[in-house]
């Protein structure tokens, strides 16, 4: 193994049944961007102490549309390399990839055969993504991956997971699968909450090009967001080509989307106070606020991608993390599914 010098491993985690269970995660597809670090990495990192916490790579759910085989297998460990240089320590979290837990997708299938159709039928983001699309061609999975979602938390005896309001529709999935299970077999599971804190500015970061839009992995526009792995000059040229108001100077009482957006990305990388930061951008030129977001966002970036880089100079190392982390978080979730097993009649 190479010198890197990782942070301690999974084996330093104490698992004690007083201390709360999260569990959350991210799909491997689409860079992940400045939004998705102040609204869910930064928090994890923040929280990390007070909790037992489970953060999975959910390369389950990427696949209910087409991936390139190769790719999802680089960015998978794109991802678990980036949750660790954003600050989640091994000692407070199990890091692990979600397919390496073969527990989720057997639970998911118990779960599946006692979730009405008629729920999955009301989840609004299966809605919005089958769109007008033929039914011929929406993927089953698309339908259905709400159970896995479920398993997933479930599997750990979740107490809170963290969510937005994107996502909330789908906790509350979960607490009716396993308010259902607990009804016909036997009290099961724990009914898991939104976690909710430690979020503060940034949690919702608009796209660049349209700041009525939420920043988005999916989007293709190369001026859109700002990704995590952006190098400087890049972050700085889409900041400064970032939409503003029409005039030239920032006017507080009046300022637009694309102006707020620019000063609250500001507040959320320096924490600074919203009196302070609007306070001091008052008057000034389109261009200096663009120069002074841009500046601060490669500052608050830095550290994190040069973590990044030590990293992915060792993928044997990191694999070897994420085997390790698969290990600790199977004998939680096989655990569950035995339990689910056995009520069920099953083995």
């Amino acid at each position: 193994m190479s010198g890197i010098a990782f942070k301690p491993t999974h084996d330093k985690i104490a698992v004690m049944a007083d201390i709360p269970v999260v569990l959350s995660g991210i799909q491997p597809s689409g860079g992940l961007h400045l939004g998705n670090y102040l609204g869910a990495l930064r928090p994890w990192v923040l929280g990390q102490e007070k909790y037992r916490n489970y953060f999975c790579i959910v390369d389950l759910h990427a696949i209910t549309v087409y991936q390139d085989p190769k790719l999802l297998r680089e960015q998978t460990r794109q991802l678990a390399a980036l949750y660790i240089a954003a600050g989640l320590e091994l000692k407070h979290s199990t890091i692990f990839v979600q397919s390496h837990v073969r527990a989720h997708v057997e639970l998911s299938w118990m779960l599946t055969c006692i979730t009405p159709m008629g729920w999955l039928g009301r989840m609004t983001q299966f809605k919005d993504k089958s769109g007008n699309t033929e039914a011929e061609s929406v993927q089953t999975g698309l339908y259905i991956y709400p159970v896995l979602m479920a398993a997933d938390i479930l599997a750990y005896q979740a107490d809170f997971v963290p969510v937005g309001e994107d996502q909330r529709q789908h906790l509350e999935l979960t607490r009716d699968i396993a308010t259902r299970f607990n009804r016909v077999y036997g009290e099961t599971f724990k009914l898991p909450r939104p976690l909710i804190g430690h979020i503060g500015a940034g949690a919702k970061i608009m796209g660049l090009d349209d700041p009525t839009k939420k920043m988005s992995k999916s989007d293709t526009n190369p001026g859109h967001a700002i990704r995590l792995l952006d190098p400087p000059e890049q972050i700085k040229r889409k900041i400064m080509r970032a939409q503003t108001d029409s005039g030239s100077a920032v006017d507080v009482q009046n300022a637009g989307p694309g102006v707020t957006n620019l000063i609250e990305i500001y507040r959320a990388v320096t924490g600074a106070t919203k009196e302070t930061a609007w306070d001091s951008f008052n008057g000034i030129t389109y261009g200096a606020l663009k120069t002074k977001v841009a500046d601060a966002v490669v500052a608050s970036l830095e550290p994190l991608q040069n973590r990044y880089a030590e990293l992915m100079m060792s993928p044997t190392e990191l694999d070897a993390l994420l085997k390790e982390g698969a290990g600790k978080a199977s004998e939680v979730a096989e655990k569950t599914a035995a339990l689910v097993r056995n009520r069920m009649g099953i083995g």
